[in-house]
């Protein structure tokens, strides 16, 4: 296992194509659960998890169901070439991730009460976060392997919960600070993501060998 190019891909998950800094992906939960800190931690571990097991499923799922060269459906066909099914590969994808968004609802809902009423209708909507749809998307393009992919979408559940983090952090602070009445509220959290997009830019001048 080469360790030195999983650590170009954690690093580059972070912090150079953060999904939601660099990529714009995941916007809606980004903005959404950022307004207190214990929300954003909290959203920012369900969809590492999320992030993390799609990516795994969604790479068995593709090797042994979509692709025809080691798919389950050659036992059924013996002695015939089983069917190519990679058109059906963003359905699939997104009927994974919406299992995996109900098993972390029911577990959330269950250990956390309260941490569950806090993320409210954004912790469903998992299901619909184009990031998560994305990390997995990005593996099978980027021709990643099983470690790898995994890797990849551990990283990228990380880099989402750091931007999730620090715009929590600036927004408890702004709730403090004198803005004019009528940025209060998204306008300023939209004004404050651009200039940490702008500073997420920096990062895209690493050079990693």
């Amino acid at each position: 296992m080469d360790v030195r190019s999983l650590l170009i891909i954690a690093v580059g998950a972070i912090f150079i194509n953060n999904f939601v800094l660099m990529r714009f992906l995941g916007i809606c939960p980004y903005i959404g659960v950022s307004k207190s800190l214990d929300s954003a931690v909290g959203m920012g571990s369900a969809v590492i998890f999320v992030m993390t097991l799609a990516s795994v499923v969604t790479f068995l799922v593709e090797k042994y169901i979509l692709l025809p060269d080691a798919s389950v459906f050659r036992l059924i066909f013996a002695g015939h070439q089983a069917p190519d099914l990679r058109f059906l590969r963003t359905i699939a994808y997104i009927l994974t991730i919406a299992s995996l968004v109900q098993f972390v609802e029911m577990v959330i809902q269950k250990s956390s009460p309260a941490l569950y009423k806090s993320l409210g209708i954004y912790l469903p909507l998992i299901t619909t976060n184009c990031a998560v749809l994305g990390v997995a998307l990005l593996n099978q393009v980027e021709h990643f392997d099983f470690i790898q992919s995994a890797v990849n979408g551990f990283s990228a559940g990380v880099g989402f919960t750091l931007a999730l983090v620090l715009m929590s952090s600036i927004r408890e602070k702004l709730e403090l600070a004198d803005v004019p009445e009528a940025l209060r509220g998204v306008p300023i959290a939209f004004i404050m993501a651009g200039l940490m997009s702008i500073a997420f830019l920096g990062f895209s001048g690493l050079t990693l060998k």
